[in-house]
């Protein structure tokens, strides 16, 4: 059973105009785009103990440093993203790690979690049963990560 009504789907393709199956791949290929920049991005924000623009709860000499771009592979085609970087250099991405190219595996399991509506308890117990890796359920939770996920559900409205 889907988290993702029907009438979200169908919203969905409207917004895409899909009609073809290259259409669903390009459709799925731009939300894992914005799934992964997400994650990214909020992984940056556990690493540094704050949101970005919100000074008032820095806590570390460490700041913000830009982002460089990075295409990696998924399933659906290349996809470009924008990682994000501290000054230190003591950041280091989980879910796409600095030399990985190839995404397809994440990518098939981050579908399954969405769609399945996982627990941000389930999605850090599973990326650390299959990948091997910690991804704090307050990295899960962060409103930059799973604001896609709520984007999703919003559009049935």
């Amino acid at each position: 059973m889907s988290v993702i009504s029907k009438s979200q789907f169908k919203d969905i393709v409207e917004l895409y105009d899909i009609k073809t199956t290259e259409d669903a791949h390009s459709a799925v290929k731009d939300i894992m785009s914005g799934i992964l920049q997400a994650t990214l991005d909020a992984e940056l924000n556990v690493s540094l103990g704050y949101d970005k623009h919100d000074y008032q709860n820095k806590k570390t000499d460490n700041s913000r440093n830009g982002n460089y771009p990075k295409k990696v592979q998924s399933t659906f085609g290349d996809i470009e993203l924008n990682v994000p970087r501290d000054r230190k250099g003591e950041h280091e991405p989980i879910i796409v790690k600095k030399g990985k190219k190839d995404v397809s595996g994440i990518q098939d399991r981050i579908i399954s979690m969405y769609a399945k509506g996982m627990s941000t308890r389930d999605i850090h117990d599973h990326m650390q049963e299959i990948y091997g890796i910690e991804v704090s359920a307050e990295t899960v939770s962060n409103p930059d990560y799973s604001s896609k996920k709520r984007d999703i559900k919003k559009a049935g409205n």
